[in-house]
C-alpha cells in the first residue's frame, strides 16, 4: 500500500483566527487526506512570544524565528494569519522567493501591495491564495476570480463590515443611537477596542479595492477608495429613510463604466426590497451583476474565528491538491488591464439631504432654485413640523453628478435661510 504523502506547513501568527486555523486542522486531520490525498502538518508556529501558552497548540511546536521556517526546506506552506503591513510583508515575499506556497487574511497587504506579491508568486511559480482576506466564510474571491471569469462584470456591491451592519440593525430594529449600537457591538466583541477601521470604513474600503482589482481585471489599490463611514448616522436619517421605504447600510460599491472604474465606500439608502435590505446584523452579503451571469449574490458569516478559519482551511486544501497535481500557480494576479480609477467628484448618485432652514415664506423655493441652478433636480421632498421658528426638510434628489451637488451645497451653506445641514447620505 504507498504511503499517504506528508504536506508540512508553517502558520504565521496565533490570534483568534491562527489559534482557530490550528484546531480546524486538528479536526480535519482525516478528512484532509481523503480530500487531498495527502496528510497536513503544522510543523511550526511564529509567534512573539514562545514561552505564552496558546489553547491547543503544543508548546515544541511554538518558535519566534522567521528563519527557522525560511530555512526548512521541508514547509511547503506558509499560512499567514498574522495581520498588517510588516513583517507580514517581508515574511511573504521573502516565503515566495523561496518557492514556498502562501496563504493569507490580510487585506491590508493585499489592497496596498498586491501587485509586488503577485509578481513574486509568479516569478517562482508559486500560488498565492487569499480567500479568507474579504468576507470571512463567504466565498467570494474563488467565485469571482474563477467561476465568474466568463462574464463581464461591471458591478460589486456589498455590505462586508460586520461591526458596521450589526450597529445599523440595532439603530434600525431597536431605535438605538450610534454611540449606544456601538458600545454594545464593542461589549460582544464585533467591534475593535479603536473601531475606527471598521467604523469609518477603512476596512470595507480594503477589501474593496480586492474585489475590484479582480472584477475588472486592473489594479485598484485602497488609496483610490473613496471612504466614509457612519459615525454621522442618527437615528432620525434612519427614521426618515424608512418613511421613504429604505433602509440604511454601510455600502462598498465599485462599478466598471466607459470613463473608467468607480470605487467607493460609504453609507447609503437602499430600498427595502433590495437583497442587501434584509442583511442583518453581523452578516456580510456582496452582490455581483455581470453581462452573461446577470445578478448573483453571496451572504454569510464575514469575520470570526472559525468562519474565517474555514475559508483559510479552503485556500490550505486548494495549495494541498496543487503540489500534488505540481499546478501551483496555475491562476495569477488577472490584472492585465490600466484602467483608471475615477475621482469621487466625477461619480454620479442621488442624495438623501436633511436640513434646518428658517420657517418663513419662500424658505423651500430659495433652496429648492440653489439646487436648481447647480443641476440638482428634487425627486421628493418632505417638510417636518416646525419648531421654534426652525423647519426641517428632509429631501431625495435625482442622479446628479458629486461636483454639482457639493457645488449646491457651498452655496447653501452660505444663505441666511439654512440653519443646520443635519445629514447628508447617497442614495441607490
Amino acid at each position: 500500500m504507498e504511503e499517504t504523502k506528508v504536506i508540512h506547513a508553517a502558520l504565521l501568527g496565533a490570534g483568534t483566527v491562527g489559534g482557530g486555523l490550528y484546531k480546524l486542522a486538528e479536526a480535519l486531520k482525516e478528512e484532509l487526506v481523503k480530500k487531498t490525498g495527502a496528510q497536513l502538518v503544522i510543523d511550526k508556529v511564529l509567534v512573539r512570544d514562545k514561552n505564552k501558552k496558546r489553547e491547543g497548540i503544543p508548546r515544541e511546536k511554538l518558535t519566534d524565528s522567521w528563519q527557522e521556517i525560511l530555512n526548512d526546506s521541508q514547509i511547503e506552506i506558509i499560512i499567514e494569519l498574522m495581520g498588517g503591513i510588516e513583517p507580514a510583508l517581508t515574511y511573504i515575499k521573502e516565503a515566495l522567493h523561496a518557492g514556498k506556497q502562501v496563504v493569507t487574511a490580510n487585506k491590508d497587504l493585499l489592497a496596498e501591495h498586491g501587485a509586488e506579491l503577485f509578481a513574486a508568486a509568479e516569478e517562482r511559480g508559486c500560488d498565492l491564495q487569499f480567500e479568507a482576506a474579504v468576507a470571512g466564510a463567504i466565498p467570494i474571491i474563488r467565485p469571482l476570480r474563477q467561476s465568474l471569469a466568463g462574464s463581464c462584470l461591471t458591478e460589486v456591491m456589498g455590505i462586508v463590515n460586520g461591526t458596521t451592519n450589526y450597529i445599523l440593525t440595532k439603530m434600525s430594529e431597536e431605535g438605538m443611537d450610534y454611540k449606544e449600537a456601538l458600545d454594545m457591538a464593542t461589549k460582544l466583541g464585533y467591534a475593535e477596542a479603536d473601531p475606527t477601521a471598521d467604523v469609518e470604513g477603512y476596512d470595507a474600503g480594503r477589501k474593496l479595492a480586492i474585489m475590484a482589482s479582480i472584477a475588472f481585471n486592473s489594479r485598484v489599490t485602497f488609496p483610490q477608495v473613496y471612504t466614509e463611514g457612519i459615525s454621522k448616522i442618527t437615528a432620525k436619517d434612519i427614521q426618515y429613510a424608512k418613511e421613504f421605504g429604505y433602509v440604511i447600510k454601510l455600502l462598498g460599491i465599485t462599478r466598471l463604466t466607459e470613463e473608467g472604474i468607480e470605487v467607493k465606500v460609504h453609507p447609503m439608502l437602499i430600498p427595502d426590497t433590495h437583497p442587501l435590505a434584509s442583511v442583518r446584523d453581523s452578516f456580510n452579503a456582496v452582490f455581483v451583476h455581470g453581462d452573461a451571469c446577470d445578478d448573483a449574490m453571496f451572504m454569510g458569516r464575514g469575520a470570526g474565528e472559525m468562519p474565517t478559519a474555514s475559508a483559510v482551511m479552503g485556500d490550505v486544501i486548494d495549495v494541498m491538491r496543487n503540489i500534488l497535481k505540481n499546478s501551483c500557480g496555475k491562476i495569477g494576479c488577472g490584472c492585465y488591464k490600466s484602467l483608471p480609477v475615477k475621482n469621487i467628484q466625477e461619480t454620479s448618485s442621488r442624495f438623501f439631504l436633511r436640513i434646518q432652514v428658517s420657517d418663513r415664506p419662500g424658505a423651500l423655493a430659495n433652496i429648492s432654485g440653489v439646487l436648481g441652478n447647480n443641476n440638482v433636480s428634487i425627486e421628493q421632498v418632505v417638510q417636518k413640523k416646525s419648531h421654534d421658528g426652525v423647519a426641517e426638510l428632509v429631501i431625495i434628489t435625482d442622479r446628479v453628478k458629486e461636483l454639482y451637488f457639493n457645488d449646491a451645497i457651498k452655496i447653501l451653506k452660505g444663505m441666511s435661510v439654512l440653519k443646520e445641514i443635519s445629514g447628508i447620505i447617497r442614495v441607490y
